[in-house]
């Protein structure tokens, strides 16, 4: 489905999802005179600073363009030169990135099926066999994602075991944190929490309503120490720098980013506790944020998507994903669910 903008309230993605309006006003009253490029300004000071205080980092924040080029300078950043990352079959950075750590960082990505999204130590311990044959890739990081693609979320506790594990066997950890507002509104954890069994997190905005910024988060002073460098490599350093850094500002207040995230994690148990009313309909995975995935029949879905936005996710096994945001009202997923339920009952 292609239009420039759906006449119903999307459930493809959170990314569907317009600016919300306190950071279209701090981005506009950013816009006033002018500030020193590339970060020198008091709006990414002011940002940076609060970051790190939530994180509780004693390395530094970078601000990016976006998801996947965070994801790159991360990895960038842990990674050797002849090491490999080792990432659910399901990982953003190996299904939906277009090879992008392969082809920018050189990199081989070592992925492992999970059917929850979630890796183990197991699972990464199942990785490490070739260690020491000078043939293969060396395994140097593992990445995972909070929330992962399919929506569920690591405990605390599995983060602890991941993070025990790694630092046994010579791994840095990196957390894609595209979603990490929905997974710590989920757990109820603070960012510190999660991020502090890890190396480097990206803490994404775009999806939870700015118009486009991403953080890194580095930890440690010492690998905080090279990002100015590679950021710029990649090509991720934002001239006016003060525009992502509002946004962040805006987030932040009075803990927006938290309340969106919330909000939005509720719109799915919403749409959730709905479909479990409906014949036809099978919800696959644990609902744990602002994703539902759900399985009925082609035919279904056809008739649904004549008139509601959202993707197919496996077309083989006849399963698809509907996403909640910030701005998606209660009436917008009950005339959602009267539709399915049109759908369902009498196709």
């Amino acid at each position: 489905m292609s239009r420039a903008a759906t006449p119903r309230k999307s459930f493809g993605s959170d990314n569907h999802a317009g600016v919300h309006p306190e950071v279209l006003r701090a981005i506009a009253e950013a816009n006033t005179g002018d500030a020193v490029a590339y970060g020198a300004d008091p709006w990414t000071e002011r940002a940076t600073a609060e970051l790190r205080r939530l994180f509780g980092t004693e390395g530094d924040v970078f601000f990016v363009l976006n998801g996947s080029g965070a994801n790159v300078l991360g990895l960038g950043l842990l990674l050797r030169r002849h090491e490999a990352v080792i990432c659910a079959e399901s990982a953003h950075i190996n299904m939906n990135e277009c090879g992008s750590s392969e082809r920018i960082l050189g990199t081989k990505l070592l992925a492992v099926p999970a059917p929850d999204g979630k890796l183990t130590p197991d699972m990464i311990a199942g990785m490490l066999t070739g260690r020491g044959d000078d043939h293969r890739a060396q395994p140097g990081v593992v990445a995972i994602t909070q929330s992962t693609e399919l929506g569920t979320c690591y405990t605390a506790g599995e983060l602890r075991k991941i993070s025990e594990f790694c630092s046994a066997s010579d791994l840095r950890l990196y957390i894609d944190g595209a979603r990490l507002a929905n997974a710590a509104a989920y757990c109820g954890c603070s960012l510190a929490d999660m991020a502090g069994y890890a190396d480097a997190v990206s803490f994404g905005g775009t999806k939870n309503g700015a118009m486009g910024a991403e953080a890194l988060v580095v930890m440690r002073q010492d690998d905080a120490a090279r990002v100015p460098y590679l950021r710029k490599q990649h090509m991720q350093l934002a001239s006016k720098m003060r525009f992502l850094a509002a946004q962040f500002i805006a987030l932040l207040t009075d803990d927006l980013w938290l309340r969106n995230a919330s909000h939005a994690n509720a719109m799915a148990a919403r749409l959730a506790a709905g479909l479990a009313e409906l014949p036809g309909v099978e919800v696959v995975h644990p609902v744990e944020t602002d994703a539902v995935f759900a399985r009925l029949s082609p035919q279904h879905i056809d008739a649904l998507r004549r008139e509601w936005m959202f993707h197919v996710w496996d077309e083989a096994t006849s399963v698809v994903r509907w996403m909640t945001a910030f701005d998606t009202q209660p009436s917008d997923v009950d005339a959602f669910l009267e539709s399915i339920s049109a759908v369902t009952r009498f196709t």
